[in-house]
């Protein structure tokens, strides 16, 4: 590697240190040397506008740097995400379409009620009894709602069951380890604080009550497949044996967050397949957790659409200036959920850092299925699924992919 291709990567680093000094949590993770941190630290206070005329000044160098295509693409979406963030820091106006294609190459657009109504019909048909589809599927989510005293318990065994697979099917550093926490008063549901080493931190949010057949979709997001097992498959690779500095840092509303995101939903798919829901349901069991395993794997399919309405949420909200109380509706009627869980979705709608980050989620899900559906003939699926942990793809360059496949 040349002095110029480390030089621009090492950049790159240093202008999303310098992010987080604007909006703490900007950056969501940092394994890489200290010093390098600490120097950002010690600098002249950044200005929005600084980071933007930084961010264009690196993409104009990109093409002339001599680095791998693979890198190159890599980076340019990412600056591209991060010249965007400094616009919208500045109180530059830009709009909400435009905010979410500049992070996370996608374009947005509100669902097809049809599709939800569809959803709503299949789900009516797996929770039969009196009252209104909402207060029915309330119902069953009440049953199914982890005891809160047991919930780190539970989380700790879907864990080690889930490590046990991720190993063997995947692959791990042996030094690896995950830390759990139970927190409160936060916008989000889970988070993994990966600290480098091969440790994460991961917080699990107690606010809202967590369903026991969640749990094993939370647990595979954070940890086994999900955001720690990338995060320890990349700096293995990536970092250790390729130098890559770039991916010593993870930064919020860029391109990898789309794609890290995605392939976390899907960590259940690829570690365990169908009949999770039994399998989870065996695991739990061991202490004294019990819910119906079959039935919650066939509600998850067919809930599966309304996932779609969060992202609608952020669209009527930051792009057709919709109401808040007109959002909730719209969440609470599509999504089936009751007011008190719209409006914490509504709060991580609102938050400055994290309005546009719902299309991580929902695009994410959406385009990493498809392009792990679209294998090409002989690869197996636990090989494709390896590429999101170990290549910098992006959004762009899978999208790119599918329509050869």
């Amino acid at each position: 590697m040349s002095s110029a291709q480390a030089d621009l990567a090492l950049e790159y680093v240093r202008l999303g240190l310098r992010f987080d000094r604007l909006e703490s949590g900007f950056v969501d993770a940092y394994s890489g040397d200290p010093r390098v941190r600490a120097a950002v630290q010690d600098e002249p206070a950044p200005t929005p506008r600084g980071l933007r005329d930084r961010a264009r000044a690196l993409l104009a160098e990109l093409d002339s740097a001599g680095l791998p295509p693979d890198r190159t693409e890599f980076l340019r979406g990412q600056l591209t995400g991060l010249e965007c963030s400094a616009r919208k820091m500045s109180g530059e106006p830009v709009a909400f379409r435009d905010e979410v294609r500049s992070y996370f190459q996608v374009d947005v657009a509100l669902g097809d009620p049809d599709d939800y109504a569809a959803a709503h019909a299949e789900l009516a048909e797996l929770l039969p009894g009196e009252g209104s589809l909402a207060e029915r599927y309330a119902r069953h989510r009440r049953r199914e709602e982890c005891p809160p005293q047991r919930l780190e318990v539970a989380v700790q065994a879907l864990s080690s069951a889930l490590r046990d697979r991720v190993r063997a099917g995947y692959g791990l550093p042996e030094a690896e380890t995950v830390r759990y926490e139970v927190v409160t008063d936060k916008p989000w549901s889970g988070f993994n604080y990966y600290e480098g080493a091969y440790r994460s931190r991961v917080a699990i949010n107690a606010d809202l009550p967590h369903r026991l057949s969640q749990l094993p979709h939370l647990v595979a997001h954070e940890s086994y497949p999900g955001h720690h097992t990338e995060h320890c498959r990349k700096e293995q690779g990536l970092v250790e044996r390729s130098g890559r500095v770039e991916h010593t840092i993870f930064l919020v509303n860029t391109p990898e967050c789309l794609m890290a995101e995605g392939l976390a939903d899907l960590g259940v798919q690829a570690s365990v397949g169908d009949g999770w829901g039994a399998w989870a349901a065996e695991v739990l069991d061991d202490l004294g957790l019990r819910f119906d395993g079959v039935l919650a794997e066939r509600i998850s399919a067919a809930a599966a659409p309304l996932n779609r309405v969060r992202q609608d949420a952020a669209i009527l909200l930051h792009d057709r200036g919709a109401d808040p109380d007109e959002v909730v509706a719209h969440l609470q009627r599509w999504s089936l959920v009751g007011e008190d869980r719209a409006r914490q979705q509504l709060r991580f709608l609102t938050h400055p850092l994290w309005r546009a980050y719902i299309t991580t989620y929902v695009e994410g899900f959406d385009l990493l299925s498809r392009w792990l559906a679209a294998a090409p003939a002989g690869q197996a699926a636990a090989d494709r699924f390896l590429r999101l942990l170990d290549e910098p793809l992006t959004p762009a360059v899978v999208a790119g992919e599918l329509p050869a496949a």
